[in-house]
């Protein structure tokens, strides 16, 4: 069974605001959207679904993602289900507009289009490159992955000013959401496969910027640690019957 958690000073069943979050700890998808909702101070509820075990996920779930299986992220608000961590994101924005920052800017049609653009590079881009850096069969294969991760994260060091403390100005905004879901797994890099992906040598003010986004309330006190996700990615790597080699365990 799913176990709940009542998330931003709420104990309601859907929070004071009618928002129930379900998720799972790891996904940098369901990250996005507990951040949005932690940085707005939306109180919510959220609920941990069960991902791995035998017909464990929720019967909310399955009944409000339907079309992807029960796949996480889903909002619920007042008793209706949104899908899809980038879908999520904009709901809570237009749902919630007086809930400050806005992830979208208002009122410049030109800032909005590129903070849509860059948030769906994230997917477009340093999604597929992620994934064998997590998953791949061998240490050479997570090192390449590691090198295309870093490679995407310098388009980034040219996206965000040196002036900017956040892709979004001054203030948090979509981009910073999107990119910072994967903020723990980058982190994790190091110990997965010997490649340090958040390099202030290489990528320096997306490295700062990693740090001052991940210090954030709302954020600091959810972005899942290093251990956890090595241990994490220990098991399912083992659920694939890959062997899971470390740098420390090869050499």
């Amino acid at each position: 069974m799913a176990a709940a958690e009542a998330t931003g000073g709420s104990s309601s069943s859907e929070g004071d605001a009618g928002v129930t979050l379900l998720g799972f700890w790891t996904s940098p998808f369901v990250l996005r959207a507990r951040f949005a909702l932690n940085l707005k101070g939306i109180p919510y509820t959220y609920v941990e679904e069960d991902l791995f075990g035998d017909n464990t996920k929720s019967r909310l779930l399955l009944a409000s993602n339907p079309a992807h299986g029960g796949k996480v992220p889903v909002l619920v608000h007042h008793g209706k289900p949104v899908a899809e961590s980038m879908v999520i994101l904009e709901y809570i924005d237009e749902a919630f507009p007086d809930h400050l920052p806005r992830l979208l800017p208002s009122g410049d049609p030109h800032r909005r289009a590129a903070a849509r653009f860059w948030a769906a590079y994230v997917d477009q881009k340093l999604l597929p490159t992620w994934i064998p850096l997590y998953g791949g069969a061998t240490v050479e294969e997570r090192v390449k992955a590691a090198g295309e991760v870093i490679a995407v994260l310098e388009t980034f060091e040219g996206v965000l000013g040196e002036k900017d403390e956040f892709f979004g100005g001054e203030s948090v905004g979509l981009v910073d959401v999107a990119l910072g879901g994967f903020i723990g797994w980058l982190r994790a890099s190091e110990a997965m496969c010997g490649v340090r992906t958040l390099d202030p040598a290489r990528t320096p003010l997306v490295a700062a910027w990693a740090e001052r986004f991940g210090a954030l309330e709302g954020v600091r006190e959810i972005v899942p640690d290093v251990p956890g996700l090595v241990e994490y990615n220990l098991m399912k790597r083992a659920r694939r019957g890959l062997l899971f080699l470390p740098p420390h365990q090869t050499h």
